[in-house]
Order: C-alpha cells, then structure tokens, then sequence
C-alpha cells in the first residue's frame, strides 16, 4: 500500500463515520467551522488575566502560529493536493470550501499552534488543549475539506514551532521589555477607569 493509498483509505475511515453517525454531523460541523472563534475569545480571556506568565503564553501561540504558518507555506509549494472532495468521489462534503492547496491543514496549525503553546506552559491543562486540537484535525476530515496527511502535517510544522518558541522565545529580554511597557500602558490607559468606578460606587 502506497502513502496516496493508505491516505485516502484513512480518510475515507473517518469522513464515512459521517454518513454511519449522521447525528454528529452538527458536532462535527460546529468544531470544524466555529471553534476558532472559541480559541479567540479563550486567548483573549487568558490575555486580559494580566499574568505575565498567560501572556507570555499567548504572545509564544502567536509566533508558533506565524512560525508553523510560514513553513506550511514552504511545505505547500513542495507538494500540494486539492481537497478532498475535489478529488475523490462519494466525499460526504458537510460544509463549503473554495478548491486550492489544503496541504497542510491552515485549521490545524492555528489550533496545534496555541494548544502546544498551552500545555507547554500549562502543562495541568495538557489533555484538554489536546484533545481540543486533536478533534478539530479530526473534524475537518469528517466534514470532507482535508485529508489526514494534511492535518498530521499541519500538526508536526506546529508541534515542531511550538518546541522551539518555547524553549528560545521566554529567554529573549526584548519580549519581556516589550510586555512591561506594555502593562505599564495599560496600567496608565485603566487606571483612571478603575478608579472612577471605585468612586461611583462610593457615592452610591
């Protein structure tokens, strides 16, 4: 068995389960579409806990985001494929997508991206960021938009990045200067509201 063999037979394992197991497809749908909207609002929420570690945290899934998406794109100009419902036939395709490269999975590097940064920092939280990025890889299988090579390469480029920010970025002094000067201007931009607030609530 070939690797285009063994990939297409392993996608068809796992988009088939939407037709066995119609009553996940809304699931399968919400996590392969609208999750990354969660991820959002998660990183937003981490971001304003104004702990230097959970934004050192954030500011490291960003750069593996940027890092992993640049040689994703250096990988895609080494090989390429289309989706998989423009290539095979009988895909149970469940949402839209525009035909292009989906080597690898843009989806699952964003998510791999952040999880790792994650439980790298977190490392209590491990399971949860994992299974999260581990079941939207999956999901957009099931929905018919990406073959499983392009989701275990999108989270090989991410996992790589994600090692490597970890274990340089938290070390460069810039970053921390950067993040100070940010927390001071934030500090000076709330400070002002927080103490309205305080005096509102006296008055009342």
């Amino acid at each position: 068995m070939d690797f285009f063999e063994l990939n297409t037979n392993v996608f068809r394992m796992i988009n088939d389960l939407g037709k066995q197991y119609d009553y996940l497809n809304p699931s399968a749908i919400f996590i392969a579409e609208y999750m990354v909207f969660l991820l959002a609002l998660a990183v937003i929420v981490i971001w304003f806990t104004r702990n230097e570690q959970s934004r050192m945290m954030v500011v490291c899934g960003m750069i593996t985001f940027v890092m992993a998406e640049m040689m994703g794109k250096m990988a895609g100009r080494l090989h390429s494929n289309n989706q998989p419902f423009a290539e095979l036939d009988n895909v149970h395709k469940l949402i839209e997508k525009a035909v292009d490269n989906s080597f690898p999975s843009d989806h699952t590097i964003l998510f791999f991206s952040f999880c790792v940064s994650f439980w790298l920092f977190k490392r209590g939280w491990w399971l949860l960021w994992i299974m999260l990025a581990f079941l939207v890889g999956i999901s957009r299988i099931w929905v018919g938009v990406h073959f499983p090579a392009d989701v275990l390469a999108g989270a090989i480029l991410s996992t790589i990045s994600g090692l490597a920010v970890y274990l340089v970025v938290p070390k460069i002094s810039l970053i921390h200067k950067l993040l100070g000067g940010y927390e001071r201007y934030e500090e000076m931009v709330l400070s002002p509201l927080t103490k309205s607030k305080e005096k509102k609530s006296k008055d009342l």
